[in-house]
């Protein structure tokens, strides 16, 4: 893969200077849209251009410790290792507003970008989340730039995930890869948990894949029948078989 990394941090606090209301949100789209051709010029889909004063905050401590360029760093490693698999693409980081009501669901927006967003990558972009309900570190940077890298790189060797076993392999990839080592449970949990999804691993219905990987909490805030299972306890599974193999 070659991998170019596109910093967009600074880009998306200077829209937060604006005031917040229609001139912010009209910046916001003269930034995002390629007025020539009406198409995504930089993918800020995910960005919540009307979000309160919590979300430039987290972007002022993201940039104190200079998260585009530990990411860049990353996405140099990367690209290293991954010379064999096809595909050009531009890398950056979103901060995504899951923290104050309204703009999103943290569980169906993660499911999307973890499921790999078709166009976006058509259109040569890989896209990580920075939350803004989690403490800002450089190695969550870090970690966000080589999961969205290596799911990516695996997408484009074995195809989009359809099934919860696929999905699971995939991110059990891209987790370890990135050297994640959160989620996870003790033995016990895992065995538990390993029970509990087992019978749905060809699953493709949508209610049992996203409460399968994120757990109960996930399942009502949804408004899903509960599994039985610990905040995202198919993910801390995932990544534990991933890393023992």
């Amino acid at each position: 893969m070659k991998l170019e990394f596109v910093p967009l941090l600074q880009v998306q606090r200077d829209l937060y200077r604006l005031p917040r209301g229609m001139e912010r949100f009209r910046a916001y789209l003269k930034t995002m849209i390629d007025p020539e051709t009406n198409d995504l010029k930089l993918p800020l889909s995910a960005m919540n251009p009307m979000a309160k004063d919590h979300a430039p905050a987290l972007l002022d401590r993201y940039l104190a410790f200079d998260a585009d360029g530990v990411s860049a760093r990353a996405v140099a490693e990367a690209g290293s290792r991954l010379s064999n698999v096809v595909g050009e693409f531009k890398v950056t980081l979103l901060i995504v507003d899951d923290a104050m009501g309204g703009w999103t669901n943290r569980y169906s927006s993660e499911m999307v970008a973890r499921s790999g967003s078709k166009p976006l990558l058509k259109r040569g972009w890989i896209t990580g989340a920075l939350w803004t309900s989690e403490t800002p570190s450089a190695q969550a940077a870090r970690e966000e730039a080589l999961t969205a890298i290596y799911r990516a790189a695996y997408i484009q060797q074995h195809g989009f995930a359809a099934t919860l076993r696929e999905i699971m392999a995939q991110e059990g990839y891209a987790m370890a890869m990135a050297g994640c080592s959160k989620p996870s449970l003790d033995d016990d949990e895992i065995e538990y948990t390993r029970e509990v999804i087992a019978p749905n691993l060809d699953s493709k219905d949508y209610p049992i894949i996203i409460t399968s990987l994120f757990g109960d909490v996930a399942a009502a805030s949804l408004g899903y029948a509960p599994p039985g299972l610990g905040e995202r306890a198919g993910f801390a599974l995932a990544l534990s078989d991933a890393l023992n193999r």
